[in-house]
This record gives structure tokens, sequence and C-alpha cells, in this order.
């Protein structure tokens, strides 16, 4: 029974219900390599769950959104990246009550590994387990296997910690570090968990691109 339960891909929620402050327009929409990071981000990560959801706040854009019906956050106030975790747990708990697991990205990081999924999903051991990635010695927290159980919990330090950050909610349950350090002879500057938040990182990503100038 375990073995197969292991071959069965969670659902997926690509996160992108921030401000964008710092590049000055939604992520989502920003173009790299002529496509834009919400289009990159679901080329990546599509085939490797079973559902591919987006949580977005807000209008949607004239030119949609890649065709995503998009979810807004469960609670109000631009409360950071846990505010989108918690809207992907309870999204997953209304549509899909059998699934234990939910995975989330975010959307200003195009590079992440196309098995990030399935080493996250083989290192959980129990329904209650976070497996979050790890690389070249550093959290990515919101690069994350959650348990769709710790909602109430969430739900409560979300409206009890002011700092809202991501690890420590996280060291508030048991927690699996999954190590995604990359080949040890490459030498392209685009790691796996590259995050682009200006314009000018967006800029110089797009130049490092192979085949870019």
């Amino acid at each position: 029974m375990q073995e197969e339960t292991s071959l069965i891909k969670p659902p997926g929620f690509i996160l992108a219900g921030g401000l964008s402050s710092r590049m000055g327009s939604p992520k989502a929409l920003a173009i790299l390599g002529g496509e834009t990071l919400l289009a990159r981000a679901a080329n990546r990560l599509a085939p490797q769950v079973s559902a591919l959801h987006l949580n977005w706040n807000g209008p949607i854009p004239a030119e949609g959104l890649c065709g995503f019906s998009p979810v807004p956050d469960e609670i109000g106030g631009h409360a950071g990246p846990l505010a989108g975790i918690l809207t992907a747990m309870r999204h997953i708990a209304r549509i899909d009550p059998a699934t234990s697991h939910v995975v989330t990205v975010p959307i200003d990081a195009p590079f992440f590994p196309l098995d990030l999924v399935a080493r996250l999903k083989a290192a959980i051991r129990s329904e209650e387990d976070i497996a979050i990635a790890f690389s070249e010695g550093n959290m990515h927290p919101v690069f994350g296997l959650w348990p769709v159980v710790i909602a109430d919990d969430l739900e409560n330090f979300l409206g009890n910690d002011d700092k809202r950050r991501v690890r420590a909610f996280i060291a508030r349950h048991p927690m699996i570090a999954v190590n995604f350090d990359p080949p040890e002879e490459t030498d392209s500057p685009l790691r796996p968990f590259l995050n682009l938040n200006t314009p000018e990182e967006l800029a110089w990503a797009g130049q490092m691109l192979p085949n870019q100038g």
C-alpha cells in the first residue's frame, strides 16, 4: 500500500499573491527569455503535480494568467507567503479532502529543479511532515511540501505573530530538509533556487540564459 501511495503526485500551487513592490509590476507577468515568469513556473511544475493552481490577489490582467482561475488569499492584508501557503492548504482541503499534502513554489524563482516534487515527496514519512528544499547550505522555505492538517495552526500563527516568518512557522512542526545542491562541475550562476526580485536582476538573468547575449 505504501508503494502505491508513493506514486501519487500531490497538487501544486504557484504563489504569486504578493505586491511585487521591488519589481514595480506583477512578477508573474515579468518577461524572462521571451516567457512570463508565470509561464516558466507553470511549465516546470505542471508535469510534477496532479493538478496546478495559482495563488493571485487583485484583478486579472487583460492578457490573462496562462489559463489559470486564480485563488486569492484566504486572509486579507497581504500577509506574505504564509498566506499563500495557507490558501493552498485550505483550497486543496475543500476540493480534494483525501489529499494529505500540497506543494508550493514562489513565482520569482524560475529555475527550480524538475524533480523538486518527487524528491520532496520521497522524503516525508507521515501526514504531519513538512519537506523543505535546501541548496548549498541554505533553506528555501517557500519551496515546500506541506501537510494540509496543519492549516488551523498556520491560520492561528498568522493571527498572532506579527513577523509572519515562514521559517518560524516551520520550526513549530516536524521538518525534513531535502538537499538540492547543483552538480559540482556546474559554472552557471543561475542557481536552482535563484530569486529574481528587481528589474535589474531579471535583466541579468536574461543575459545569463543559454544562447542569450
